[in-house]
């Protein structure tokens, strides 16, 4: 069971990228280079319809994903704790993407308003989970979680920088590779993880 459950965080990572993806190049006109990820979902994009429908279904993933590093945690409380901010990621991740979406450029409400702050809570929920999660393997893993870490806080930060010309419905040159190495960043740590708990529990009779 607890195999199961952790084989979740692989199909979630591969699903989350690969979705980010499909809907880049299903929308005529937007820019993965140059557009963020959550105008994809934006109210009034054309490819929120298919976005909601998919992130719905594999959004739970994650969550069983979390439930799998707690009970295949042992004693290891780190790990516990990994696994119960995992579940929680997951959770908060769906209901800002169903209750408080963005709307495309121009436009400020306060569902933008609370989007940005679900999505803070949303960053500090992944480097908890990183942070205490970094144990789970050796010292190359926590090399890895580390670099995740910093590799994530520096590309998000130059991403926000550009989010007053979002609203303003200014060009943003590069926002959008630059925002998906900070988001994509976590969901390979995420896949790392699921791949070093495998291991670990085959190794564990």
């Amino acid at each position: 069971m607890w195999k199961a459950l952790l084989v979740c965080g692989i199909v979630y990572s591969l699903l989350y990228v690969g979705t980010d993806i499909l809907a880049a190049i299903r929308w005529d006109g937007y820019s993965y280079v140059s557009q963020s990820v959550s105008e994809l979902s934006a109210v009034g994009a054309p490819t929120r319809p298919m976005l909601v429908a998919l992130q719905s279904v594999y959004t739970p993933l994650v969550i069983a994903f979390g439930i799998g590093v707690y009970g295949s945690a042992g004693r290891k409380r780190g790990l516990r704790f990994t696994g119960i901010l995992v579940a929680a990621y997951g959770a908060v991740g769906l209901l800002s993407l169903l209750l408080y979406p963005m709307h495309l450029r121009g436009q400020l409400t306060a569902t933008d308003s609370m989007h940005l702050v679900q999505q803070s809570v949303v960053v500090l929920l992944i480097l908890l989970f990183i942070g205490f999660g970094a144990a789970a393997g050796g010292m190359g893993f926590r090399l890895y979680s580390i670099g995740t870490i910093v590799t994530m806080l520096v590309f998000g930060a130059l991403a926000s920088v550009q989010a007053p010309r979002v609203a303003a419905q200014l060009p943003t040159p590069w926002l959008g590779l630059i925002e998906r190495v900070s988001v994509y960043s976590p969901m390979l740590w995420i896949l790392v993880l699921a791949v070093v708990r495998l291991r670990a529990n085959a190794r564990t009779p």
